[in-house]
């Protein structure tokens, strides 16, 4: 059986657990080399003894694959450029990069502190936008690369968690912007909005959470059970290894959703129901915009409930 992935020597950070250890694994039974990345932090970044990538490594080695353990943190510029050295030196090329590091601070914004949304930022953009950095250096004197980054549905916005969701939607943004800047070198750069039951998603609240629903009639008896099906990372890696084969040179720039059951991409930045006026009629009056936005709005998703100014003014006032 041939092996997609033969002799491409592969960066997978946040490699030891969730979805990159199941892109990691399954990258390496493909034929990649692969660095095992991850410094074994806890689910909101404490500290640890754990050294998760090193039982991954063992796994893919007792497998008959070839992998190194790396346990460098991506937030950091100089461990991330000391990963993608790593991978050169041992398997002499840096081909493919897959983005799965990340840490969850989930705090409503008057809650949240900046520690809790600069860390957020830091490993996942700022993570993003380093190991994309020094890698592509490599890359792009190879004439070939595949870039994966983890996104999430949550770019749509998600209560409790506005510092991942701005680094999600950046994700998404970077991701577009290196797949124009790279695309003339060989290199692709796609963003993948995953969902698995991991130690990220899947925990007692979020647990507690569904039956709650499902108890208040807000989700039905056949929603609550679908969701509560296993959805593991092994649904989400065969994704991350298409798009890193010869054969997705096309599929650059894009956005996918896949979990289980379901695969699908966005209507994301185009445009909708446009408004216009000859040049000379200068701008849009405040009068004009009352009419014009929510014509422009038809067939959008409303995203929050709407607040109408007389219950704020109430609640100010009982303040």
């Amino acid at each position: 059986m041939s092996k997609n992935l033969e002799g491409r020597a592969a960066i997978v950070t946040g490699g030891g657990r969730g979805l990159g250890r199941g892109i990691a694994l399954l990258f390496a039974q493909e034929g990649a080399k692969v660095v095992v990345n991850d410094p074994g932090l806890g689910r909101e970044g404490q500290a640890t003894e754990e050294r998760p990538a090193d039982e991954v490594v063992a796994e893919i080695r007792k497998a008959g694959g070839t992998a190194v353990a790396n346990y460098g943190s991506v937030a950091d510029y100089k461990q991330a450029a000391a990963m993608v050295e790593q991978c050169a030196n041992e398997f002499g090329s840096v081909d493919l990069l897959v983005n799965t590091a990340g840490l969850l601070r989930e705090r409503m914004i008057w809650n949240m502190t900046e520690e809790d949304f600069d860390v957020v930022i830091s490993v996942h953009l700022k993570g993003h936008w380093n190991m994309c950095h020094h890698a592509i250096k490599r890359m792009r004197t190879q004439g070939f690369g595949r870039i994966v980054n983890v996104s999430s549905d949550a770019f749509k916005g998600a209560m409790g968690q506005c510092n991942y969701v701005a680094a999600k939607g950046g994700i998404i943004s970077l991701s577009r912007a290196i797949a124009k800047e790279a695309a003339k070198y060989g290199i692709t750069c796609n963003a993948l909005c995953p969902v698995a039951d991991t130690r990220m998603t899947l925990n007692e609240v979020v647990v507690a959470n569904r039956k709650r629903r499902l108890d208040a009639g807000e989700i039905t008896r056949e929603q609550y059970d679908r969701i509560m099906k296993g959805r593991g990372p092994e649904f989400v890696a065969p994704v991350a290894a298409y798009l890193c084969t010869n054969e997705a040179d096309w599929v650059n720039g894009q956005i996918i959703h896949i979990e289980r059951w379901l695969l699908h991409t966005y209507r994301f930045g185009e445009t909708l129901n446009p408004i216009e006026k000859d040049t000379d009629e200068g701008y849009f009056s405040l009068e004009e915009l009352k009419e014009k936005i929510p014509t422009i709005l038809k067939g959008t998703t409303q995203v929050a409930s709407p607040v109408r100014y007389q219950d704020a003014e109430k609640y100010i006032n009982r303040r």
